[in-house]
């Protein structure tokens, strides 16, 4: 065992009830930590999935509705640093949970945070799949090449093979993740910023499709015209910032454990809110927000706006675009491995699950048995969703925000309660161990009940529905009660864990 290792596992089982895994310590820095982040985030590929949308809903105040619902992922990034600092441990929000609130509750966290990646794994992998045979047509000039994706059998198995280079490259390790998320990020960040320059160029020459000139209203939340459409924003804005959490489950991996993935966290949310607020601008500046052409409330341009608007912005490099989106979903699906193997590692190895769950490659010194077990579990869901039908997939894509906010909403609460005892011993504690935290966490459950809420209409997402139930709270729900129904099982096979004899409560 290294020095640099043995420092840091003794650091850590100083913490009552922690103990290290035997991960690769001092793997990652602050930088690689930021990049892994910013990569799980996706901006390329969220960016243009989500512009469309919110667009719909609030029309020019998107830059507020952005920073609207930048606030609470800040304030609960806050919370998340305050609990990595005092417990730097892999499992995250079900460690953490678990040492605030109980072993039950704990668990829920842990399958909130696996239950949301695995799904998105499989979306990830669908969109990398689909861009992969649009950059095919747009290499060979042949537009038939795009549709291969329409062709089920060949979807399927094309995206199982994505999932397959992912879990390969997540179980090489935490150096080999790096590495290739370095040239992924940095090259969907140049087509980001190149897209942004060239929309702002075209304005200022007067070549662009419906120049508007930026606005102060722009940034003014209080203009959007009701408060459901302010609400469905809000929604989709919080979502598209999920992912920064992964800085922190590498938390056993990176140098001072104790310091650099909170920092990574607070700095990835900022990177990402500055690369959202640059493209959002120049999106609205050069398009408009008019529903007919290239304007980006055109409900046609919503599926992908980046899509339509590549080409008329970028000229002949729009293919670069494609690549970058191709880039974004598969950088995206390789990091965002690193959540839920290290979660199902840190319940292997405090007995909340099988132990093999616990298990470490003796080369790689990553989770072994828990990235393999994620990839199966992503590959089942897509092949079983993909194969049943096509609206089911996507309603649960629509539920995993009732999951994100289920997980981030309890441990933002655990922070609060955990640090409870000196939440009131200066100003610092106060505002970030009990009021930042306390604001986030409240946010994000009330919008877990209302979408949770919402989601009973038919009319929601895909307009599927089970006896007059929308499939979208169906779906969320279910998947919440599937990891009640294991929580129960597992606790009558490893009793242990569940009467608090692994994961103390408290410090």
């Amino acid at each position: 065992m290294s020095t640099e290792h043995a420092a840091a596992k003794a650091s850590h089982d100083t913490h009552a009830g922690l103990s290290a895994k035997g991960l690769k310590a001092g793997s990652v820095g602050l930088i690689g930590a930021v990049v892994i982040g910013v990569s799980c985030i996706a901006p390329a590929y969220t960016l243009t999935a989500a512009l469309g949308p919110t667009v719909a809903e609030v029309g020019v105040q998107l830059p507020a509705i952005f920073l609207v619902g930048f606030i609470p992922m800040l304030l609960v990034a806050f919370g998340y640093r305050e609990l990595n600092n005092a417990m730097p441990d892999a499992g995250t929000s079900f460690t953490w949970a678990s040492r605030a609130f109980g072993p039950w509750i704990g668990w829920m966290g842990g399958w909130g945070l696996i239950a949301a990646t695995i799904i998105v794994l499989s979306n990830l992998a669908a969109v990398a799949v689909d861009f992969f045979y649009l950059m095919l047509a747009q290499l060979f000039g042949n537009p038939e090449l795009a549709d291969l994706t329409l062709n089920l059998p060949l979807n399927i198995a094309t995206t199982l093979v994505f999932i397959a280079l992912a879990c390969w490259i997540s179980y090489r390790g935490m150096e080999t993740t790096k590495g290739v998320q370095y040239v992924l990020v940095a090259f969907q960040l140049f087509v980001l910023g190149w897209f942004a320059v060239a929309a702002f160029s075209h304005v200022a020459n007067g070549t662009a499709f419906d120049a508007t000139a930026i606005s102060p209203e722009w940034f003014n939340p209080f203009a959007v015209e009701s408060f459901s459409a302010f609400a469905a924003g809000v929604s989709l804005s919080i979502f598209i910032y999920w992912g920064w959490d992964v800085t922190l489950t590498m938390n056993e991996e990176t140098r001072n454990p104790e310091k650099t993935p909170g920092r990574a966290a607070t700095v990835t949310v900022l990177v990402i809110v500055i690369i959202y607020m640059t493209v959002a601008l120049a999106t609205l500046s050069y398009a408009g927000i008019g529903q007919e052409g290239l304007g980006a409330g055109n409900p046609e341009n919503q599926g992908s706006i980046f899509a339509v608007l590549a080409g008329p912005v970028m000229g002949p490099f729009a293919i670069l675009m494609s690549l970058s989106i191709l880039s974004s979903s598969a950088a995206s699906l390789q990091s965002t491995f690193v959540s839920p193997a290290r979660t199902l590692l840190a319940m292997g190895h405090y007995k909340a699950l099988p132990t093999k769950f616990g298990r470490i490659s003796p080369t790689f010194k990553s989770p072994s048995y828990a990235t393999i077990a994620a990839a199966i579990a992503a590959a089942g869901f897509y092949v079983i969703t993909r194969t049943t039908s096509e609206n089911a997939l996507w309603d649960t894509i629509t539920a995993l925000g009732m999951m994100i906010c289920f997980y981030y909403g309890i441990t933002a609460l655990a922070c609060v309660w955990f640090f409870r005892s000196e939440a009131f011993s200066g100003a610092q504690a106060f505002f970030f161990k009990f009021l930042a935290p306390l604001l986030g966490g409240v946010i994000l459950l009330v919008m877990f009940v209302k979408t949770a809420y919402d989601s009973m209409d038919p009319a929601y997402g895909s307009g599927s529905s089970v006896g007059g139930i929308g499939l979208v709270f169906i779906l969320g729900m279910g998947v919440i009660l599937l990891g009640v129904v294991l929580m129960l099982v597992m606790a009558k096979i490893r009793p242990e864990f569940f009467k608090g004899k692994v994961l103390p409560t408290g410090y």
